[in-house]
């Protein structure tokens, strides 16, 4: 059975700046937590491929991937499809974003299956994409929030 997580935050900034921050790949490594390196294959005019290379695991291994993304500013959402996915049998990611009166709702939903030789199956991986979600969600938020703060 395929997986799916889905998580939202908001983030009190103005949406303009939650949109730009969010969609910087290159900047990504100082906004996420686990990512070491982002690495531009390709750059269209909303479709881009990129490489995500992760911090090392506790054995020492840096997993990396590539996947395409389409920006679409106009109906607020991203789509990511990973095309070099590892254990994943497919990964998606849809980044959907709203406008508040508080802020700027950011909400990331992963579709996902695992192949069968994978190190865990489905059910363990959406307790920790859950997990992780979470985690890189809260620290995007204090980052962007931060800024923020700090602005003007």
């Amino acid at each position: 059975m395929p997986g799916q997580v889905d998580n939202s935050i908001v983030i009190k900034a103005p949406f303009d700046q939650v949109w730009d921050v969010t969609n910087d790949l290159q900047n990504w490594p100082s906004l996420f937590g686990e990512y070491a390196d982002v690495e531009i294959l390709h750059q269209g005019d909303s479709l881009v491929t990129y490489r995500t290379t992760m911090h090392p695991d506790e054995s020492g291994k840096a997993h990396s991937w590539v996947s395409e993304r389409e920006a679409d500013r106009e109906a607020l959402t991203v789509r990511e499809r990973c095309i070099e996915s590892g254990q994943f049998a497919f990964m998606e990611t849809r980044w959907e974003y709203e406008d508040l009166s508080e802020g700027v709702k950011m909400r990331w939903i992963h579709d996902f299956a695992l192949k069968p030789a994978a190190s865990m199956d489905d059910s363990a991986m959406t307790d920790r994409i859950n997990r992780n979600s979470k985690l890189q969600m809260a620290l995007i938020q204090a980052e962007i929030e931060h800024q923020a703060s700090t602005a003007g």
